[in-house]
């Protein structure tokens, strides 16, 4: 993980949010549960949080969601916003056990990166969505907290499978320490 912010990290969080805005907007699948789909935008936010860390995961995560949201004509839905911002920042914080730039993705790590997905989209979709709709927009209790068990479960369930694939493939194009030989 990059300790200082890159022109590399930037162009990444201008890239990763783009993917983000379109995954979410144009494949999302429904999940039978109202404004609550099924995407693989976590994914993608995981492998970006994974390579440069939670700044540039919280901020694709943040614009990310917030130009799907703006892409549907209404107004932005801050607390959902703000728990995708709080994914990549969580996911991101696991970034330096995970070795993802050292071109190393071993059982280790991926275990690592599912213990740190799950915790992320629990904490953000059954606590800080929950919560932030109860206290931001006076949503029902029931509702928002139905919404936000489905939410973690398909996030979990995209951002690791997937997730694990994509990383996995972004290993196997670095060359790793030791790898090169001087002739």
């Amino acid at each position: 993980m990059k300790k200082s912010f890159s022109i590399k990290t930037v162009v990444a969080i201008g890239i990763g949010a783009a993917l983000f805005f379109v995954l979410g907007r144009f494949v999302a699948i429904p999940s039978g549960i109202p404004n609550t789909n099924i995407s693989l935008q976590y994914a993608v936010l995981g492998l970006f949080a994974a390579i440069y860390g939670p700044i540039a995961g919280g901020l694709i995560g943040f614009i990310g969601h917030t130009l799907i949201d703006l892409s549907w004509g209404g107004s932005p839905w801050w607390s959902w916003i703000i728990a995708s911002a709080f994914v990549g920042v969580v996911v991101g914080l696991f970034a330096n056990r995970l070795k993802v730039n050292e071109g190393e993705f071993k059982l280790k790590s991926i275990i690592t990166y599912g213990v740190a997905n799950v915790i992320a989209h629990a904490a953000a979709w059954i606590g800080v969505a929950p919560l932030l709709d109860i206290w931001m927009y006076a949503e029902p209790s029931d509702k928002v907290f139905a919404q936000g068990a489905v939410a973690a479960a398909a996030n979990v369930l995209t951002a690791v499978v997937v997730g694990v694939l994509l990383i996995i493939a972004y290993t196997k194009t670095i060359a790793k320490k030791g790898s090169l030989d001087a002739e």
